[in-house]
């Protein structure tokens, strides 16, 4: 299954020193998601602090959990929003 996740940085909890101390730590676990396969795309937001990450779990909880594995998930840094994607129906043949 496919999944959407948004981020947003608690950037009213946290100095820009917090961050700068944990973006290492998020990259590197950030490709090593993208690497196994878990993360499919992500992104920077253009509109606030935080990324958009195209997911693949096999349910709500296993997206859940990579999700939690990010540092800044960890040290409650950030909201994470997570959507399961389901096939456009539009896409569908016609019965």
């Amino acid at each position: 299954m496919q999944f959407l996740a948004i981020t947003r940085r608690h950037t009213d909890r946290f100095t820009e020193a917090e961050f700068a101390a944990a973006l290492e730590p998020e990259a590197e676990q950030a490709r090593s998601l993208y690497a196994s396969g878990a993360f499919r795309q992500i992104f920077s937001r253009g509109d606030t602090p935080g990324a958009v990450m195209m997911i693949e779990a096999a349910d709500l909880l296993e997206a859940q959990n990579i999700m939690g594995s990010l540092p800044f998930a960890r040290k409650k840094m950030m909201d994470v929003d997570i959507i399961e994607l389901r096939p456009y129906r539009g896409f569908a043949p016609k019965g």
